[in-house]
């Protein structure tokens, strides 16, 4: 890629970026939320069109128009935010759009022995019936690497691939990869987890504000110091956590049970507790009932047994309001399709759990004046990078979209926070910030479920 220059409105996203990728090498892009590696790599893969330069691929100069130009030239993409179809299941995913089968007629079976031979050959194990809205985040990651990998690709690009992955299947995830980069294929490899990218990469290039600043062998590096340059200042060694007593509980969980997607069982008879000034942390592989739980606190599913109570009150289990009347404070690991409205803007979507308040209405109409000041005022409090507060929320980058949505459930100063993955695809310094933003919550008084 030569040249390559790419502009929203006023914002400059990629700034005269030449990036070259070799046959057989895992290349690392790094680089802040926001910094331009997603854009970059959707102009490879045929999502946008540069404004400016050039693209070669084996040596040939290609116009990349489309995706399926991208595909055709062996250039496959697995996205941060899945490009899955929820109602559909796992086969007809993996293998939409590549023509499988005779004429008008798909050829289920000869695709599901093709899919089933990859998952046994890159333990990727999925039920290829089963549809996508039952999977967890994990397992919908696991379908996007094998829609790749079944369209024989040469150069596969991964944008935070093991965001959600277990320690366990992110090293299979690994074994994947050196098998195909034996094989004369080459990996791009978006990830924030620096010490995962220490491991796998042979070369890591540095993104900052749409511009390359650095590039270093993994041989040559190591995690500190392309932390540093990603952000352009030194991180803090340790976050300090002060010592503080837990107090009166705010979450109670008795004998709480739950049915997942598929009428199985995912929480039996669970119980424990919250209380202020503590931070419980919850672990576990994707899948094991986390999910179900969150669900449940936020009203987004209802339990099969169990009381659930809020600072000593009931709550009602099915309707958000309860939660939210409750001063719970909720972080989905889901930020686009549970956590925010993507075609709202930013200021709607800021003010969107007490948008009726007679702090922001009156007589039924809305306060102007003082939604702009209050959004304005979140907008610096929580370095949300973006041209105003009436930017459309889906233009934001990953982990501005996250800031935007704790800033929302943080200032109400909630008396609960569930916390599910709050730092799932963010980089260094926002995850640091958010780990910053959530000891202060603790040190307020703010009890918190660490999922």
């Amino acid at each position: 890629m030569s040249g390559v220059t790419k502009q929203f409105l006023d914002t400059v996203a990629s700034d005269n970026i030449t990036f070259n990728l070799y046959a057989g090498e895992i290349c690392a892009l790094l680089g802040e939320n926001g910094a331009g590696k997603t854009t970059l790599m959707n102009i490879l893969f045929g999502y946008y069109a540069c404004d400016e330069g050039q693209i070669f691929i084996k040596g040939e100069k290609v116009n990349l128009s489309a995706p399926k130009d991208a595909i055709t030239r062996g250039v496959g993409m697995i996205h941060q935010h899945f490009a899955l179809v929820p109602s559909q299941t796992v086969l007809e995913n993996i293998i939409v759009g590549t023509g499988s089968g005779k004429g008008i007629f798909l050829d289920l079976k000869s695709a599901r022995r093709d899919i089933v031979a990859l998952q046994k050959r890159f333990g990727l194990q999925v039920d290829p019936d089963a549809q996508i809205w039952t999977l967890s985040v994990g397992e919908q990651q696991k379908v996007e690497i094998l829609k790749a990998l079944y369209r024989e690709v040469d150069i596969l690009i991964m944008d935070e691939p093991t965001a959600v992955l277990a320690p366990a299947e992110t090293n299979e995830l690994f074994k994947t990869l050196r098998s195909l980069v034996k094989e004369g294929h080459t990996v791009v490899f978006i990830s924030h987890k620096l010490n995962e990218v220490m491991d796998i990469s042979d070369r890591n290039v540095v993104l900052r504000s749409g511009r390359v600043v650095a590039e270093r062998k993994a041989a040559e590096t190591n995690s500190r110091e392309l932390a540093n340059l990603m952000v352009g200042r030194e991180l803090l060694e340790n976050i300090e956590k002060k010592n503080i007593d837990a107090g009166r509980p705010v979450l109670e969980i008795e004998n709480l049970s739950a049915l997942n997607d598929k009428d199985l069982k995912a929480l039996h008879d669970l119980n424990f507790v919250v209380r202020r000034h503590e931070i419980l942390g919850m672990a576990g592989i994707s899948g094991n009932g986390q999910r179900e739980l969150a669900e449940i606190l936020f009203g987004l599913r209802y339990p099969a047994a169990g009381i659930v109570k809020i600072s000593g009150s009931p709550l009602k289990f099915g309707t958000p309001t309860s939660a939210i009347g409750l001063k719970m404070g909720r972080i989905p690991e889901d930020r686009i399709d549970t956590g925010l409205m993507m075609d709202l803007s930013v200021e709607e979507n800021l003010i969107l759990e007490n948008h009726t308040s007679s702090r922001f209405q009156r007589y039924g109409l809305m306060k102007s004046k003082m939604i702009h000041r209050y959004s304005d005022e979140l907008i610096a409090a929580y370095a949300i990078k973006t041209a105003d507060r009436e930017v459309v929320t889906k233009s934001l980058s990953g982990g501005n979209l996250q800031q935007v949505m704790l800033a929302r459930e943080l200032a109400g100063r909630p008396a609960m926070v569930v916390a599910a993955q709050p730092t799932r695809g963010l980089d260094v310094g926002a995850m640091e910030y958010i780990h910053q933003r959530i000891l202060q919550e603790r040190e307020r008084g703010a009890g918190i479920l660490l999922i």
